[in-house]
C-alpha cells in the first residue's frame, strides 16, 4: 500500500507543473520528494524472494528496487536545480522506463513459469 501511494504522489508531482504551467512553485517538489521517499522506503521493506525463485526473476525484483533510488535522486535535482528541470525529468523518466520494464517483465515471466 505503501509502494502505491508513493508512486501516486510521484505521478502527481510530476503532472502538477505540467498541468498548471507554474514551474517556480514548490508544492510538486514537496508532494514528488514524499513520493520517492515512501517507494524507496517501500522498496527497502520489501522481503526478498525465496531462494528456489529463478535468477532472472530475483534480478528483476532487485532492478525494480532501483527505480526507487532514481526517482529519489530525481527528487534531489528537483532541489538543486530548481529553475532548470531538464535533470529531474530525464532522472524521472530513467525511474518510469525501469519501473514499465519490470513490470511487463515480470509479468511475462510469470506467465511463462
Amino acid at each position: 500500500m505503501l509502494l502505491t501511494l508513493g508512486l501516486l504522489l510521484v505521478a502527481a508531482g510530476v503532472m502538477i507543473p505540467i498541468l498548471t504551467n507554474d514551474i517556480l512553485s514548490d508544492t510538486f517538489r514537496y508532494i514528488y520528494a514524499s513520493g520517492a521517499a515512501m517507494t524507496l522506503l517501500a522498496r527497502l521493506v520489501q522481503p526478498e524472494a525465496p531462494a528456489n525463485t529463478p535468477v532472472r526473476l530475483r534480478r528483476l525484483l532487485r532492478l525494480e528496487s532501483w527505480s526507487a533510488l532514481v526517482f529519489c535522486v530525481a527528487a534531489f535535482f528537483a532541489f538543486y536545480s530548481a529553475p532548470a528541470l531538464r535533470d529531474w525529468i530525464a532522472f524521472t523518466l530513467a525511474g518510469a522506463i525501469i519501473q514499465i520494464f519490470c513490470s511487463i517483465a515480470i509479468t511475462l515471466l510469470l506467465r511463462k513459469k
